[in-house]
């Protein structure tokens, strides 16, 4: 975990948002009123988007259901060929 204070963020705000997008690891600021939190813009909407997924009632079991079954039960060979 990489901890920066707010002045240090600062300073290297550009490298900071590079190396999130390299790593997909957070970047934690501490500040004097707050703290805050960088993130990459693909990581953040990748959580957007699993919170997402995860409100709608059932569905997160549904895909683990799903995910268990084996392919050749889902579709038939000449479907796959199509």
């Amino acid at each position: 975990m990489t901890i920066y204070t707010s002045t240090q963020a600062r300073a290297k705000l550009f490298n900071l948002i590079d190396e999130t997008n390299q790593t997909h690891e957070p970047i934690y600021i501490k500040g004097k009123r707050s703290d805050a939190v960088i993130l990459s813009k693909e990581d953040y909407e990748s959580m957007q988007e699993t919170l997402y997924l995860h409100s709608i009632p059932g569905l997160v079991e549904k895909i683990i259901s799903a995910s268990k079954e084996p392919i050749e039960e889902c579709i038939s060979h000449e479907e796959a060929w199509k």
